[in-house]
C-alpha cells in the first residue's frame, strides 16, 4: 500500500512542487487547501485549517504531513491575522497529528526568524554565513509566527515523540521566476535584507521528502538555501558594499557562496541542491 502524505497549502507557490515530488516518489498525495490542486491524481480536501476538527479530517489515514500554508509574509495582513493564522494552523496540524499517530511531520519555517527581511530598521547578521544558531531577532508578526512554530514542533517532540523538521527557507524560487534574474544579478542592493539567498522549488520539495523519510531526527531546524547567491557578484564584494560592518566571516568566501548555511540539511538528510540559476539564466556582465 503506498504511504500517504497530506500536503497543506498543496496549491501554493512550493506546495505544487513538493506535491509533483511525492508522487513522482510513488506516495498517495493529499491537498489541503483552499484551492483544488491541478495536478492529476490529488485530491484535495478543502479545509479550514484553524478548524481543529477539520483538520482532523484531512490529515485521516496519512502517514506523515508537510505544513506549507501560512500568511506567506509580513504586511500583507495585519499583524494580528498573520501571527493567529501562522501560530494557529501549525498548532492544529501538529495537535491533529499527534492525535491520529501520524510520527512524521514536516513545517514550513523561514530565514526572516532571523530579524534581517522585514526589520523596523535595517539589521545586519551577527556573522555570516547564518547558520541555526545564529539568533533570531525578528520584529515582525510574521517571523515571530515562524519562531513560535519551532516551539511548538519542539513541544509536541517532547509529549509524543513526533518527529518534526522545521525549515528555514531561502526566496523560494519557481521556474518561471528565473525570468527576473537579469534584472538585478548584478545590483547588490538588490535582496541584501534575505542575504541574496534562494532555494529552486523543485530542490525544497526533495528536501521535504527526504525530511519525511528519515528517521531519528526529533524536532529540528534546517536553513534551505542554494550553495550560491543569486547574484552576479562575489559574495565578498556584496559584504562589502551592504554589510561593511559585518568582520565576523566564518567561511573563506572565495567566490559566490551562499550566507545562508544549510550544512546540517545536507548532513542529516543527505539533501544536496540539483538546480542553480546559472544553468537557467544568460548572465551578461
Amino acid at each position: 500500500m503506498k504511504k500517504r502524505v497530506v500536503v497543506t497549502g498543496g496549491s501554493g507557490l512550493l506546495g505544487v512542487w513538493v506535491v509533483k515530488e511525492f508522487l513522482q516518489q510513488g506516495y498517495d498525495v493529499v491537498n489541503a487547501d483552499v484551492r483544488r490542486s491541478e495536478e492529476p491524481g490529488v485530491r484535495t480536501v478543502v479545509v479550514d485549517l484553524e478548524n481543529l476538527g477539520e483538520v482532523y479530517g484531512a490529515l485521516q489515514g496519512a502517514d506523515a504531513v508537510v505544513h506549507l500554508a501560512a500568511i506567506p509574509q509580513a504586511y500583507t495582513h495585519s499583524n494580528e491575522r498573520t501571527f493567529r493564522n501562522n501560530v494557529m494552523t501549525t498548532y492544529n496540524v501538529l495537535e491533529a497529528a499527534a492525535g491520529l499517530g501520524i510520527r512524521k511531520a514536516v513545517l514550513a519555517s523561514s530565514e526572516s526568524s532571523y530579524g534581517l527581511v522585514f526589520p523596523l530598521k535595517r539589521r545586519e547578521p551577527l556573522y555570516v554565513p547564518i547558520d541555526e544558531a545564529h539568533p533570531q531577532q525578528p520584529e515582525d508578526s510574521y517571523g515571530l509566527s515562524k519562531i513560535v512554530n519551532e516551539q511548538t514542533a519542539d513541544m509536541f517532540w517532547r509529549r509524543t515523540g513526533m518527529q518534526v523538521v522545521s525549515f528555514r527557507f531561502g526566496n523560494v524560487i519557481t521556474p518561471v521566476m528565473y525570468a527576473n534574474f537579469p534584472s538585478f544579478i548584478h545590483r547588490p542592493e538588490e535582496r541584501d535584507v534575505i542575504l541574496w539567498s534562494y532555494i529552486d522549488a523543485r530542490d525544497a520539495a526533495v528536501a521535504c521528502r527526504l525530511a519525511v523519510e528519515a528517521e531519528g531526527l526529533g524536532a529540528v531546524a534546517l536553513n534551505l538555501a542554494n550553495d550560491e547567491t543569486s547574484m552576479d557578484v562575489k559574495t565578498r564584494e556584496l559584504l562589502a558594499a551592504r554589510y561593511p560592518k559585518v568582520t565576523d566571516i566564518r567561511a573563506p568566501l572565495e567566490g559566490y557562496e551562499t550566507l545562508l548555511d544549510s550544512s546540517k540539511a545536507k548532513r542529516l538528510l543527505g539533501w544536496e541542491p540539483a538546480h542553480r540559476w546559472r544553468d537557467e539564466v544568460s548572465v551578461e556582465g
